[in-house]
């Protein structure tokens, strides 16, 4: 591959949380004069048209998706596996490797370095075996980050085995962060020492570890002391924060209501309801691509919004094939008839980026994934946190205590909140005293954000810097 065109191979990890930003982050590297080809199964390959629509120099490998027990026939995404799906999914897209290797070797022009999703650490076993570079694409931030790769190398235990609260800390971390062990990364709490799954998982994230590098989508000023305090625990500077990565045509409607996945409501729909609200009135509530509420949990909540009195939209997603349908993601009959007018109940998959930027948009209840977060801050939203699982609560506490732009509302994947407590904080989240305190702070860092990505941005900067550097690997590559 000549010097100016580094030709890389992408491989997203398939969650739609996963997928997007990577996919994104493509879209710019093919801007800056990367070749690509991008690594998918069958399934997934549809979620990819919008981006090989727009660059159609972009390149597919698809390969068959390997069978696992845990895993049903024909599902290839974990938004189709309920939380614990995760574990199953990294596992069983390790038996990609021996495939892969193959298709390097019988390539006329390889690629001369893989980019490849954080659950995908045995790529970097590939990249090593080819004498190429790995480079880990982070869909978490650098806090988040920072926390799961100390629990990986350290392998701390509790004391007690039965004490879900007993506090892990982890001092070496700028700010000293600890959390109940309920609240660690759900893949390294199943950990089985000996397992054949766990094992592999574990060698993974110290592959992650070992890799050239770490592009993260986050940005400086949000989290720059976690940036640098990770530069300083791997031993080298090669990491890029090029976030926020936002969508290519953020701005056209379609494109953006059909990211990933199809909504019971038309995007322009929900937008023309949000144009007859007040600014700044309307409570955005979602829980991500992955999370379903039980019914119990949408009971309460679905409670909550209605003694609030104040306007919503909820996006509601649907049991999986994983979960017991009968037990999950049950909107109660009365609900939307009772609320009609003021509320606005969208199933499965909402045009998020759209709703959030609406000016009617005052507050955003949220799990707190990564992705909602950034969207939430490019918006200048403040948010009401409810952190369910994985780099959630470290986000959450980044949010609430370090930029306090979000208050807390709840916590736990199981947890079934109080709906008088939450529909006092609803109603807060947009007529109380402190709104216009948390609404200054998230438009800062929207201003921040959005100039971070413009020409002279460190975020721009970064992009520029990390194609710069593949330029330079592809030359060191003997043809």
């Amino acid at each position: 591959m000549s010097e100016n065109h580094p030709h890389v191979l992408i491989f997203p990890y398939p969650a739609q949380g996963h997928m997007l930003p990577l996919l994104d982050f493509t879209h710019q590297l093919v801007n800056n004069g990367v070749a690509i080809t991008i690594l998918v199964t069958p399934k997934n390959l549809p979620i990819l048209d919008p981006l090989l629509s727009r660059n159609p120099s972009i390149k597919t490998l698809v390969w068959p998706f390997p069978s696992h027990p845990s895993i049903p026939a024909g599902v290839e995404n974990v938004k189709d596996l309920p939380a614990n799906g995760f574990r199953s999914m990294m596992y069983t897209l390790g038996k990609l490797r021996d495939p892969i290797l193959e298709w390097f070797r019988n390539h006329p022009s390889p690629p001369s370095a893989i980019i490849s999703d954080m659950f995908l650490g045995f790529t970097h076993e590939i990249a090593t075996q080819l004498g190429i570079r790995r480079y880990v694409f982070s869909t978490s931030g650098a806090l988040a980050l920072s926390v799961v790769y100390s629990l990986w190398r350290e392998m701390p235990k509790r004391k007690d085995p039965d004490d879900e609260n007993e506090n892990f800390h982890f001092p070496n971390i700028p700010n000293s962060p600890k959390f109940p062990f309920w609240q660690l990364s759900p893949i390294y709490r199943s950990y089985v020492e000996g397992d054949p799954s766990s094992e592999f998982i574990r060698e993974c994230y110290l592959a992650d570890i070992a890799s050239h590098g770490i592009v993260f989508n986050t940005f400086m000023e949000l989290e720059n002391v976690y940036l640098d305090y990770l530069m300083k625990d791997l031993g080298h500077n090669r990491v890029w924060s090029v976030g926020p990565v936002l969508p290519p045509g953020e701005d056209d409607v379609s494109g953006q209501s059909n990211r990933g996945c199809s909504s019971s409501v038309l995007a322009s729909e929900i937008l023309a309801w949000l144009d007859k609200c007040e600014d700044h009135s309307v409570v955005y509530v979602c829980f991500g691509s992955q999370a379903v509420l039980t019914n119990k949990q949408m009971e309460e909540l679905a409670i909550a919004l209605d003694k609030s009195g104040i306007k919503f939209i909820l996006s509601a997603k649907r049991a999986t094939k994983g979960h017991a349908s009968n037990d999950y993601g049950v909107i109660p009959s009365w609900f939307e008839e009772k609320v009609a007018g003021r509320g606005l109940v969208v199933r499965d998959w909402a045009p998020q980026v759209l709703i959030l930027k609406h000016q009617a948009i005052g507050a955003f209840l949220t799990h707190c994934g990564w992705n909602s977060t950034l969207e939430s801050l490019i918006a200048g939203v403040p948010m009401l946190t409810w952190p369910m699982g994985a780099d959630q609560f470290a986000n959450a506490n980044l949010l609430v205590d370090e930029h306090e732009v979000a208050i807390r509302a709840c916590e736990g994947a199981q947890t079934v909140p109080n709906s008088d407590e939450l529909s006092k904080l609803l109603a807060e989240a947009v007529q109380g005293n402190k709104v216009e305190e948390r609404r200054l702070r998230a438009s800062e860092i929207r201003r921040v954000a959005i100039n971070g990505i413009k020409e002279g941005g460190n975020s721009f900067k970064d992009l520029a810097a990390f194609v710069k550097h593949l330029r330079g690997e592809a030359t060191k590559i003997e043809v």
